[in-house]
C-alpha cells in the first residue's frame, strides 16, 4: 500500500512542478478575491494586505506563495501567513504503580495539547498509555433477583469473601457494592391477579417471595467485605410475569448515581451484571403505556429504590422492600411521587454515552442460553466483556477475574467531542515496538506495559467557532488527553476592516485586507463601476491572453472585471470566470465520487478519502478479515480493498486460498508468539500486526458445532500443544490454549534401582549360565568316562610283567645222549 501512496505523491508533485513552470501555482490558479478564501486553498498560500501592493504594473496576485509575494514587493509585516503548530500544555510523566490514593496516578501522556491548524493542513502527535500496577478497583455487583436466579443467590451468599480474596490478588485497594433488579412493577410485566399475587408474586407456585420491584440499591461501595456478605445474605428473590427483565434500568442507575453507589474518580469501575434472561430495551415500555424516554439521570429515592419504574402508594413494609411499590393500575398514564411521568427503558446509545462519561467497564455474566444476545450488546457498547455463567453462578469469581484480565489486557482509544471538520487518523505501536497502521487499540497486554498511538489531526474545513476542544481517552480510564484546536481560517487584517471606506470609491464598499469588498451592484478594484457600465478599453483586463474569449465565455466584462454568469450546474467564479464547482473528475457519475467538494477543477476530499477524484479511501478496517488479519495476511490493502499477493488467494479479504496453509498452521504461529513468546513472528516483531486473536488458557477444549477447529502440533521441546481456534458470532477470533503435554524426564531413583537391578540380574544370570555350562561340561565328561569304561575289555593272558620264581638255564654244551 505504501508503494501506491508513494506513486500518488510523486504524481502530485509532478503536477505541482509543471504548474510552476507554466507560471502558475495552486494559490494563483483559483482566482480568489479575499484573504480568507486564499488561506483555504492550501497551507502554502499567503495573502498580501499591503495597500500599495500590485500598483505600478505588478502582475503578482495578492494570493500567492509567500516567497513570490516577497519578491513582488510585499513586506513581511504586510503578509497574512498563519501556520499550523502544536504545543504541549501539560506533560506529566507516566506512573509505574498506584500507591495509596490514585489521585496523582497518571496513565496517559501528554494530558493537554494545543493545536493550530490551517485548512487542509495536518499535525501529528503521540499519545502514550500505561496501565499501572495495583490500581484501585470499585466492583458493583448487580444481580437479577427474579425467581429463576434463586439458586444463584444462595451460592453468592457464600462467595463474598472468596471474591474479595481473588480480586485482592490484582489490587490492594478494592471496594465492593451490591444492587438488585427484577422488572418494572407494571402490567403486563407483573402478576396482577389474583390480588394476593401483587404482594406475593409466587402465590401461584405455592411459595412466598418479595413483591416485584424495578431496581434497588442495597450496598454502597465499601472496603468491608463482611458487609457485602451480610447484605447479600438478607436478599430474597421475587418473580415477574414476562421473560425479559428490567436490567438496563438498573444499569443506567448504577452508572449515573455516582454519589449513591460511591464510585471513586481515581479507580477502575467494574459493573458486574448477572442474569439468565434477556432484558427490555427502549420502546418496550410502550406496552405499559410509558411514553416518556429515559433521561439518563439519577432517580434513586431516599429508600434506595428506582422511583421511575413504579407508582408508590401507602402500604406495608416487609424486609428491605416496601409493599408501597404497588402501582395504580387504573391510571392511563403512570406517574411517580412527584407527579412526573414514569420513564421507558434506556436505549443502548444512552447506556454507551453514560458509561463513557463515568468510565464504567460493564461485565455481562450471563448463562449460555442468552450468551449470543449479550455478545451482540457487547459489540455495541464499548468497554464491555461477556462471560458464560454456570447455572448456579458457581464460576462467577473466575468469570470476573477473567473479564477483568481481558479489560486490563486491552487499551482502546475513544473520541469525545471531535468537530466534524477535523479528521483524525491513528497508528498504534503495541508490543515489541511494532507499528500497526489504522488502529487505535492494542490487545494482549500485561499490567505495566506501555503502548503509544500516533495521531494525525487534519483540518478539512472551517467551522463557525474559532476554536474547539475535544478529548481522547482510553475506554474505562479516568485519564484523558484534552486537545484544543485553534482554526486558522481567518486573517488578522479582517479585524481592521473599514465599512464604507473612502478608499472604495467614496464608501461603495468595505476595505478589508488591502482590497475593496464592493456593495451589491458595484464592481472594480475600488468599486468605481456600477452594473451596466461599459468601457471597451477595459476588456483587455478580462482575459489572460488577447486571443482568449472574454471571461472565458462564462461572464461579462464590466469595468475591467469579470462578472460571471450564473449556472444551473453550480457556482462560477474567478478573475476570468475560470473556476466552478462542477467541472471536476467524476466516479460512477458523481463529482469527486461523492466524497469531496469540487473547487476550481480540483477535488477537495473529505475525511478518510484521497486521490484525484476522491475514490480512494484511507481506511483499512474494510480489509480486515474475520481472523483479525489485514487481507488475511495474504495481500495488501489499497483504497479500502484487498489486493491478494499470495498465489492462490482470493476473496474480499483474501480469505480463500485452497493452496495456502490451513487455519491450524496459521494460528500455530500466533499461539507460539502470543502465548509462549517465541517463534518466527516473535523474533520478527510482527506478532501484534499479524495476530489479533484473544488468548485464553483452558483446562480442556469445549466442543463447538461450527466456527471452531481443534489443532495439535509438536513444538521445539517435543511437547504436544493443543489449542482451539474459535470465532464467535461477532467475528472475534479466540484461541483457547491448553497446557503443553511434554514427555516426562527420567526418575533418578527409578534409574538407580533399575541399574542396580540390572547389575544384580546380570550377575545372577552370569552365575547361572556359568553353573549351567559347568554342569553340562561335567555331565558330558562323565558320560564320556562311562562310555569309555563300558567299552574297556581286559585280556586274561599272562601278565607280561610277571616273572616266575624259577630260573631255568640251558647248558649250551649239552648235546644230549648221543
Amino acid at each position: 500500500m505504501g508503494t501506491f501512496f508513494d506513486r500518488l505523491w510523486i504524481f502530485s508533485g509532478l503536477l505541482l512542478a509543471s504548474s510552476e513552470v507554466l507560471g502558475s501555482n495552486i494559490c494563483t490558479s483559483r482566482g480568489v478575491s479575499t484573504c480568507r478564501q486564499c488561506l483555504a486553498i492550501h497551507p502554502s498560500c499567503a495573502w498580501c494586505f499591503k495597500e500599495e501592493f500590485g500598483q505600478g504594473g505588478s502582475s503578482v496576485s495578492r494570493c500567492d506563495l509567500k516567497q513570490n509575494l516577497l519578491d513582488g514587493g510585499c513586506t513581511k509585516g504586510g503578509l497574512e501567513f498563519p501556520f499550523s503548530s502544536l504545543s504541549v500544555q501539560e506533560n506529566t510523566p507516566l506512573s509505574d504503580k498506584a500507591s495509596g490514593a490514585a489521585d496523582d496516578v497518571t496513565q496517559i501522556r501528554p494530558q493537554k495539547l494545543s493545536l493550530t491548524l490551517r485548512p487542509d493542513d495536518a499535525r501529528r502527535f503521540t499519545v502514550t498509555v500505561k496501565q499501572v500496577e495495583d490500581y484501585p478497583v470499585d466492583l458493583y455487583y448487580l444481580m437479577d433477583l427474579s425467581y429463576s436466579m434463586k439458586d444463584d443467590l444462595a451460592r453468592l451468599r457464600s462467595l463474598g469473601n472468596q471474591l474479595a480474596a481473588a480480586m485482592g490478588r490484582t489490587t490492594s485497594n478494592l471496594r465492593m457494592g451490591f444492587g438488585a433488579f427484577v422488572d418494572k412493577p407494571l402490567s403486563p410485566y407483573m402478576y396482577t391477579y389474583p390480588e394476593e399475587a401483587i404482594s406475593n408474586p409466587c402465590h401461584g407456585i405455592q411459595t412466598r417471595c418479595l413483591p416485584q420491584f424495578g431496581y434497588k440499591h442495597v450496598l454502597s461501595l465499601t472496603k468491608q467485605v463482611e458487609r457485602f456478605t451480610e447484605e447479600v445474605a438478607k436478599q430474597q428473590v421475587s418473580r415477574n410475569r414476562d421473560s425479559p427483565e428490567g436490567g438496563f434500568d438498573a444499569v443506567i442507575q448504577a452508572v449515573v448515581c455516582k454519589d449513591k453507589i460511591g464510585w471513586r474518580t481515581d479507580a477502575s469501575h467494574l459493573l458486574v451484571f448477572t442474569t439468565d434472561a434477556t432484558t427490555h430495551v427502549a420502546l418496550d415500555g410502550r406496552l405499559a403505556g410509558l411514553v416518556q424516554p429515559n433521561d439518563g439521570q439519577c432517580h434513586i429515592g431516599r429508600d434506595n429504590n428506582y422511583d421511575k419504574s413504579s407508582t408508590l402508594v401507602s402500604g406495608v413494609c416487609q424486609g428491605s422492600l416496601c409493599l408501597s411499590s404497588i402501582l395504580l393500575l387504573s391510571q392511563e398514564k403512570h406517574y411517580d411521587n412527584d407527579g412526573l411521568l414514569l420513564q421507558d427503558y434506556p436505549s443502548l446509545a444512552l447506556i454507551t454515552e453514560k458509561m463513557s462519561e463515568n468510565n464504567i467497564n460493564l461485565i455481562f455474566a450471563v448463562t449460555n442460553n442468552v450468551m449470543p444476545l449479550y455478545q451482540n450488546y457487547s459489540q455495541l457498547i464499548p468497554g464491555t466483556t461477556v462471560g458464560t455463567l454456570s447455572d448456579d453462578s458457581g464460576n462467577v469469581i473466575q468469570l470476573i477475574l477473567d473479564a477483568y484480565e481481558r479489560i486490563r489486557s486491552k487499551v482502546e482509544l475513544e473520541l469525545l467531542g471531535v468537530p466534524e471538520e477535523l479528521a483524525l487518523s491513528f497508528n498504534a505501536t503495541c508490543l515489541n515496538g511494532e507499528l500497526i497502521q489504522g488502529l487505535k487499540s492494542c490487545s494482549g497486554l500485561k499490567i505495566g506495559d506501555t503502548v503509544s498511538f500516533s495521531v494525525e489531526a487534519r483540518l478539512r474545513g472551517c467551522p463557525k467557532e474559532k476554536n474547539r476542544t475535544f478529548t481522547i481517552k482510553p475506554v474505562g480510564f479516568k485519564d484523558a488527553l484534552e486537545v484544543t484546536v485553534h482554526f486558522a481560517c481567518g486573517c488578522d487584517c479582517e479585524a481592521t476592516a473599514q465599512p464604507e471606506s473612502p478608499l472604495c470609491n467614496q464608501g461603495n464598499g468595505t476595505y478589508e485586507c488591502g482590497v475593496c469588498q464592493c456593495h451589491p451592484g458595484r464592481l472594480g478594484d475600488r468599486c468605481e463601476c456600477a452594473d451596466g457600465d461599459y468601457r471597451p478599453s477595459d476588456q483587455g483586463n478580462c482575459s489572460p491572453k488577447p486571443e482568449d474569449p472574454i471571461c472565458g465565455g462564462r461572464g461579462n466584462c464590466v469595468c475591467g472585471q469579470c462578472s460571471c454568469h450564473t449556472s444551473g450546474f453550480g457556482k462560477v467564479w474567478g478573475k476570468y470566470c475560470e473556476c466552478d464547482d462542477f467541472n471536476c473528475l467524476r466516479f460512477k457519475g458523481e463529482i469527486c465520487s461523492g466524497h469531496g467538494k469540487c473547487d476550481c477543477g480540483f477535488c477537495k476530499c473529505g475525511s478518510d478519502w484521497m486521490g484525484e477524484n476522491c475514490n480512494c479511501t484511507t481506511r483499512t478496517d474494510t480489509c480486515m478479515s474475520s481472523m483479525g488479519l489485514l487481507c488475511s495476511g495474504r495481500g495488501q490493502c489499497v483504497c479500502g480493498a484487498c489486493e491478494c499477493t499470495q498465489p492462490g488467494a482470493y476473496g474480499a479479504t483474501c480469505e480463500r486460498c485452497p493452496t495456502c496453509p490451513d487455519a491450524c498452521s496459521i494460528k500455530k504461529e500466533c499461539v507460539e508468539c502470543q502465548h509462549f513468546k517465541r517463534g518466527r513472528l516473535f523474533e520478527e516483531k510482527s506478532c501484534a500486526r499479524i495476530c489479533r486473536d484473544e488468548i485464553q488458557k483452558v483446562e480442556e477444549l469445549v466442543f463447538y458445532e461450527k466456527n471452531a477447529v481443534n489443532c495439535t502440533y509438536k513444538d521445539e521441546n517435543d511437547c504436544v500443544e493443543r489449542f482451539q481456534y474459535y470465532e464467535d458470532a461477532s467475528g472475534k477470533s479466540i484461541l483457547y490454549v491448553m497446557e503443553p503435554d511434554c514427555p516426562k524426564g527420567p526418575d533418578i531413583l527409578v534409574v538407580l534401582m533399575a541399574v542396580a537391578g540390572a547389575i544384580l540380574f546380570l550377575g545372577l544370570a552370569g552365575l547361572l549360565i556359568w553353573k549351567l555350562l559347568v554342569t553340562v561340561h561335567d555331565r558330558r565328561e562323565f558320560a564320556k568316562f562311562e562310555e569309555e569304561r563300558a567299552k574297556a575289555k581286559w585280556d586274561t593272558a599272562n601278565n607280561p610283567l610277571y616273572k616266575g620264581a624259577t630260573t631255568t638255564f640251558t647248558n649250551v654244551t649239552y648235546r644230549g645222549n648221543s
